[in-house]
């Protein structure tokens, strides 16, 4: 399935910073860069250890309504690095027309440097469809039943 997500780049933005692209034909997510402001783009962000930043991608975008935007971490930068995500996934719902911002906090013990261009997320888009909720009097009964937290097997 194929869906269409329309970008736009805002105002001062560096053009020259390619929208999210697969990095494989069968990639599930998109890496999305940073596109900082201009007085950031030679010496970039810094993220000390156990700080978190918002980095700017310069871009905002449309989804199509029942459909959302995560943003997810990058395998390697999680691995190298300790950068992650503190709300991963992030969810840019459908009816958000604001800059795509990505949050980042470093749980490595070196500070780590955001370079202007980098790719610092994956972007997924995912099936969102807005449920319908009613409370009931009593739920079915399933072979699980109330347990929770480990009970359906060791961990």
């Amino acid at each position: 399935m194929s869906v269409t997500i329309r970008f736009l780049r805002l105002a001062g933005s560096d053009p020259a910073i390619p929208l999210p692209a697969y990095a494989s034909a069968g990639a599930a997510g998109a890496d999305i860069r940073a596109n900082l402001p201009q007085t950031l783009r030679d010496t970039g962000i810094e993220i000390a250890p156990m700080a978190r930043v918002i980095v700017p991608t310069g871009l905002a975008c449309e989804i199509p309504q029942g459909f959302e935007m995560q943003i997810r971490a990058r395998s390697g930068l999680a691995l190298r690095h300790g950068i992650a995500l503190p709300n991963a996934p992030a969810t840019i719902d459908s009816d958000y027309r604001g800059e795509i911002g990505v949050i980042l906090i470093n749980l490595g013990e070196a500070p780590y440097l955001v370079e202007h261009g980098a790719r610092i997320a994956q972007i997924v888009i995912s099936a969102a469809p807005q449920a319908r909720f009613e409370l009931a009097t009593q739920l079915q009964d399933s072979a699980r039943g109330t347990g929770g937290y480990g009970s359906t097997g060791v961990a």
